[in-house]
């Protein structure tokens, strides 16, 4: 056995993995471990800069579920951004599902703004849902605070999409936004510029966060489509 997998194995919570499988109905659970996941991290930090971590990102794809989890937090710790990029963009292809997709969110990259957007814009021309999920996510985590700028609300706005997944990451995208950038944001629930369901989903998120202000979110309920 690959010495990070005997890791995880070492680890196993076999009640946990059960109630993990309840929460991934996707995912069956003979391919899940059950590790809990600041162990989880915890592995990734203590073997992020030894050869059988270089390994294990170099094993695609992973049998199990936390090993997709340690592969994610593995690659958060790398920090150079070519680097960083390239073991994304390796990963990307297997990811199946969203909680092992935004477990992805390497801190380093918002040091490198002007490249990061462009492979936000990469990553959200894709075909595939968590590749498209990725990109929402980096531009939602990085790009709403002192580096925002109005038209990045269109990379989102822009998206036509029929995967849950990639829809309520839209959602939460301008939920998020609401709270952060109101005015900017705001125009695109009044003018009704995203589908029907990621509308009224952003609608409800953003009612539902501590963030958003009570005269807002008595607003946003009148901009509620039936």
């Amino acid at each position: 056995m690959e010495k990070l997998q005997k890791a995880l194995f070492d680890n196993q919570d076999k009640e946990y993995r059960v109630f993990q499988q309840k929460l991934m109905p996707g995912i069956e659970l003979e391919n899940i471990i059950g590790v809990r996941l600041p162990v989880i991290r915890k592995i990734a930090k203590e073997n992020a800069k030894t050869e059988d971590a270089k390994k294990f990102l170099d094993l695609l794809p992973h049998k199990y579920y936390d090993e997709n989890q340690l592969h994610g937090f593995l690659i958060n710790l790398i920090k150079d951004y070519d680097e960083c990029v390239k073991r994304i963009d390796e990963f990307l292809p297997y990811v199946d599902n969203w909680a092992v997709c935004d477990s992805i969110n390497p801190k380093m990259l918002s040091k490198h703004k002007e490249e990061l957007i462009k492979d936000i814009k990469r990553w959200v021309s894709s075909k595939e849902t968590y590749t498209i999920r990725h990109g929402i996510h980096m531009l939602m985590a990085f790009f709403l605070d002192s580096d925002f700028k109005k038209e990045y609300l269109e990379i989102p706005a822009k998206i036509v999409s029929e995967e849950y997944y990639v829809n309520m990451m839209i959602a939460w995208f301008f939920a998020t936004a609401l709270a952060k950038k109101w005015d900017a944001t705001i125009t695109y629930i009044e003018e009704k510029k995203l589908p029907v369901w990621v509308h009224n989903k952003t609608i409800q998120k953003a009612i539902e966060s501590y963030r958003v202000n009570e005269e807002h979110k008595q607003y946003l309920r009148t901009l509620k489509i039936k």
